[in-house]
């Protein structure tokens, strides 16, 4: 499956209803060895000046440790005929299981070093530029504390090198 690099700026979905509506699978490693997880909080920006986006990953999902040996990510995201193998990607751990297998998913390079899909309609190979681990302490709104039971999320910030459309 062949992939076309578009500028980001040519990204025609609502980014919001990409993420927390049809969702997308963060994934990192090697084409011969890597994770993904199903996620739905995230978004994209200007920071530094640099086009980025910035996802969240508690430390104990096993894509986190591919993230943080490799230094890099794929965001990949599909039609809605996809939908019931992203939800296996986030309810199955890779750690006892081929996701790829499980879910007709076919692993690809995209770009060199960069893991995806090629059933994905959309995946951005991004570059971790900065990491944050979410602090409690700084919840303005306690409420926010809900979403945890002390499995807070790492924040990455990362550069997206290129936005690639399937042809």
């Amino acid at each position: 499956m062949a992939f076309r690099e578009i500028s980001t700026r040519s990204i025609e979905h609502n980014v919001f209803d990409m993420i927390q509506e049809a969702w997308m699978l963060v994934t990192a490693g090697t084409i011969e060895s890597w994770n993904t997880m199903t996620a739905n909080w995230g978004g994209f920006g200007h920071l530094w000046n640099r086009d980025v986006a910035y996802v969240f990953v508690r430390p104990t999902r096993f894509t986190y440790s591919f993230i943080e040996s490799s230094g890099a990510m794929t965001l990949s995201f599909f039609s809605e005929e996809w939908r019931d193998a992203l939800s296996t990607c986030g309810k199955v751990s890779g750690r006892e299981a081929d996701k790829a297998a499980l879910t007709g998913l076919t692993p690809t390079e995209p770009r060199p070093g960069y893991v995806g899909f090629e059933q994905a309609h959309l995946t951005l190979a991004c570059r971790v530029i900065h990491k944050q681990d979410i602090d409690p302490a700084g919840f303005i709104e306690q409420s926010l504390a809900s979403h945890y039971n002390d499995d807070y999320h790492r924040l990455y910030i990362a550069e997206i090198v290129t936005a690639l459309v399937r042809d």
